[in-house]
């Protein structure tokens, strides 16, 4: 048998829930039930603070979290902070300016006591993505924003798929990049653009330090190309079996879709 599980971390968007307005009853029972065995709960995601916590919140529950993909770690309740990767200044510059090369005026996320981002006066992002994030944007600058502020990461939602795959061959290596499929704006794509290196396993190992919690005992469940390095490192690996053929290939076990509850699986291996 496995050593017992000394952590669970899920992804969001399409793991835990479908939407995150529908979080399906079975799920919410595992929740519970998580809590109940006295197992730590730290949700993974590549949303930002505001959009993580507040639905979560709607369901009752504020875990810790590591949000943007690894950028940062926080505990949603208290608002403290347990790991925070920012860019260096040199590289945030250097992907602003290649961005601007393509003609694109990116969403850039930062670690500010009042702002979750900074916005040019005209964003490249989908006009709803831009009217969404407006009442936690600062509108500046993006030169001062990259030269001046805590970034953390850059992002794009609801563009062309050619403007998407043009900032990436102009960004190329200086950062890690994910370029999907938009699910808000079908035939658009969603561009997320984080330090080198970054992965969402590199909050989980400091919220593991920060908690004197054995990283070699993670249980993750996951389903997409931005939990590889997650997957890769985990204990053991839940997928729904609608995820990415990244997240797929790397499955210990299949669970049901997230629409059908399947995340309740997870009490399964906890003894």
């Amino acid at each position: 048998m496995p050593p017992p599980v000394s952590l669970v971390v899920t992804d969001l968007d399409g793991t835990l829930w479908h939407r995150h307005d529908e979080v399906h009853e079975d799920t919410m029972a595992a929740l519970a039930k998580v809590a109940e065995l006295g197992v730590p709960l730290l949700v993974a995601t590549g949303r930002r603070v505001k959009t993580t916590r507040e639905p979560l919140a709607r369901v009752g529950v504020a875990p810790p979290a590591v949000v943007l993909n690894g950028a940062l770690g926080v505990d949603l309740a208290s608002g403290g902070r347990f790991h925070r990767a920012a860019y260096p200044t040199g590289q945030a510059i250097e992907v602003l300016a290649a961005f601007t090369s393509v003609g694109l005026s990116p969403v850039v996320y930062v670690d500010h006591p009042r702002y979750d981002v900074y916005l040019a006066p005209a964003p490249s992002t989908h006009p709803d993505h831009a009217a969404m994030l407006r009442p936690t944007a600062g509108v500046d600058d993006l030169e001062r924003v990259v030269a001046e502020e805590v970034v953390l990461g850059f992002g794009l939602i609801g563009i062309p798929v050619e403007a998407g795959e043009a900032a990436v061959r102009a960004i190329g290596d200086r950062a890690e990049l994910h370029l999907d499929r938009s699910l808000d704006h079908p035939g658009m794509s969603a561009l997320t653009v984080a330090p080198r290196g970054q992965s969402k396993w590199d909050g989980v190992l400091a919220f593991c330090a920060a908690r004197g919690l054995d990283a070699t005992r993670v249980l993750a469940l996951a389903d997409g190309p931005n939990d590889v390095e997650l997957l890769d490192h985990a204990m053991l690996r839940l997928v729904p079996g609608n995820a990415h053929r990244s997240a797929l290939d790397r499955a210990d076990h299949l669970i049901g879709p997230a629409v059908d509850g399947g995340w309740a699986e997870v009490v399964r291996f906890l003894g």
